[in-house]
């Protein structure tokens, strides 16, 4: 995967939030988590609820992971 979402896990686990917690603090359905869960995608429009309600950027959210050559 293209993307992982490990940084939003370590804000999380700084948090001593659970996924469940946050899932309800930010609105996601139990399906959306799953897709997070597993580095898939997930819209902008989340990254973005997530980016305003934990006050911070993107990069602390998500991280671009290049393709093996």
């Amino acid at each position: 995967m293209p993307i992982t979402y490990k940084p939003l896990w370590k804000q999380l686990i700084d948090r001593d939030m659970t996924k469940k917690d946050f899932a309800a603090l930010i609105g996601i359905s139990t399906s959306t988590l799953n897709r997070m869960s597993k580095n898939e995608y997930v819209s902008l429009k989340i990254i973005d609820d997530i980016c305003n309600e934990f006050e911070c950027t993107p990069n602390d959210v998500i991280q671009h992971v290049p393709p093996k050559k």
